[in-house]
């Protein structure tokens, strides 16, 4: 059998051989291509065929806005200018290698964080939203929607971003945890009144007397400056009303909602603030007097308040969605025996155990307290300083870091266990204090060393 001629043999590379009577590669030819320059192409003549430009129109405006985009940072940089915490958070902070991929995802927000300038990007489109269309940059914080918010163990299929800030009458913010908390519980609140009741057994089986309190969320002290109409609205008044029917009742918590309104009934202004989520000095000292006659009744009779200097800080709301803004109030001078000052200079940190201790003099509390709080309870450091004679304070917000091991321990060493939380952690049924292994980390601890009854 023969091969094809139109075949070749080689399996598809046909090899020619030349003519004797072809032109040599070297010689001119019309059809020959001709020869690369041994230069750039760019630099070649424009009119020559083989030309091209080394950046071409459009390339050479994205060099321009990229070498804009990065020098203006670092020239923002050398001149003083350094990211801030703008947004009631920390920075995102610079990844590190160690996290695998989780590196290279964690660029793209610390990149973000600490673009100079931002915060005055983000104000100044704010103000540009509400300048020219007359309301707030949107985003998930500034939600207006009303009716109620369907709770997401019941069957609703897409939940919308719920807000940060409710922006109310007259310039005032309200929390959007205050919302939240109601409208999307972890738990019902059966169960968090149930672990309450677990606590106070534990307490009180070892010995010790146990009190809750409870700082009541900005938006049920003064609701008057919520908006008509905002996102959740209806679940979150209803649950309000809910929550403090039963958890006097259930939990055997300390009501301070009349008090605090009292308070501002008679100084002309609400105890809380209007661009800020947690009250002033008249409510810190309206959880202090409550406290010291929940411990020892009658112990505050002789109690005189006094207002001392100013003060103004900025409020922790407006970060929340780019904006700033000042809150003021006034120290106290608080006198237990209606003529001394006991109100001293004190650490304001209570993240590890926090000694307080006033001189033992009338109208001072003599028995000793371990008191577990959060940040409602830092305005109260120089007043629980001032009323109690042993008192020791600690926050509950890394109890479950051991199981609430060192958290039994501190308490273990007082004849009085208090507990101050704020309202929208019992509502949002996820409050720390309340797992079952802190729970039973604290009690077991409380057991170990029990008092006489």
């Amino acid at each position: 059998m023969t091969t094809p001629p139109d075949r070749p043999r080689d399996g598809g590379r046909r090899e020619v051989a030349p003519s004797p009577n072809a032109p040599s590669q070297n010689a001119a030819s019309p059809n020959a291509l001709p020869e690369l320059p041994p230069v750039h192409e760019s630099l070649l003549p424009r009119e020559h065929s083989l030309h091209r430009p080394r950046h071409a129109t459009r390339q050479t405006g994205a060099l321009v806005a990229a070498v804009v985009f990065f020098a203006l940072p670092l020239l923002a940089l050398g001149v003083g200018v350094r990211p801030e915490e703008f947004e009631n958070r920390r920075l995102a902070p610079f990844p590190s290698i160690t996290q695998g991929w989780g590196f290279f995802t964690g660029l793209s927000p610390w990149a973000d964080d600490h673009l100079p300038l931002r915060a005055e990007a983000v104000r100044a489109v704010d103000g540009i939203s509400r300048g020219l269309f007359g309301e707030p940059l949107p985003r998930n914080s500034h939600q207006r929607t009303g009716g109620p918010i369907q709770d997401q163990r019941q069957g609703s299929q897409e939940q919308p971003p719920m807000p940060q800030v409710v922006e109310g009458k007259d310039g005032w913010l309200y929390l959007g945890d205050d919302v939240v908390s109601r409208c999307r519980p972890k738990q019902d609140l059966d169960a968090t009144t149930a672990a309450l009741r677990d606590l106070r057994r534990g307490v009180e089986a070892s010995g010790r007397q146990f009190v809750l309190l409870i700082a009541p969320d900005k938006s049920t002290v003064v609701p008057e400056h919520l908006p008509e109409e905002f996102y959740g609205r209806d679940c979150a008044l209803e649950r309000t009303d809910q929550f403090w029917r039963r958890i006097g009742r259930d939990a055997g918590a300390v009501d301070l909602r009349a008090e605090l309104r009292q308070w501002g009934d008679r100084t002309g202004a609400p105890v809380y603030p209007r661009l800020d989520g947690h009250w002033s000095d008249e409510g810190a000292l309206v959880m202090t007097r409550n406290l010291a006659e929940a411990v020892r009744p009658g112990t505050t009779t002789t109690w005189a308040y006094e207002r001392t200097e100013p003060w103004t800080v900025a409020g922790d709301l407006p970060p929340l969605i780019g904006r700033s803004g000042q809150i003021s109030g006034d120290h106290y001078a608080l006198k237990p025996d209606g003529t001394t000052n006991t109100v001293r200079d004190v650490p304001f940190d209570f993240a590890t155990p926090l000694p307080l201790a006033s001189p033992a003099t009338p109208g001072t509390v003599d028995r000793s307290v371990g008191m577990l709080g959060d940040s409602f309870s830092i305005r109260a450091v120089p007043y629980l300083n001032a009323a109690f004679q042993d008192l020791t304070l600690l926050h509950y917000g890394k109890v479950d870091q051991d199981g609430g091991r060192q958290a039994g321990r501190v308490l273990a060493d007082h004849e009085v266990v208090a507990v101050e939380i704020v309202e929208r952690t019992l509502q949002s049924g996820n409050c720390i204090l309340l797992q079952p292994e802190v729970v039973r980390g604290i009690t077991a601890e409380l057991a170990a060393r029990p008092l006489p009854r």
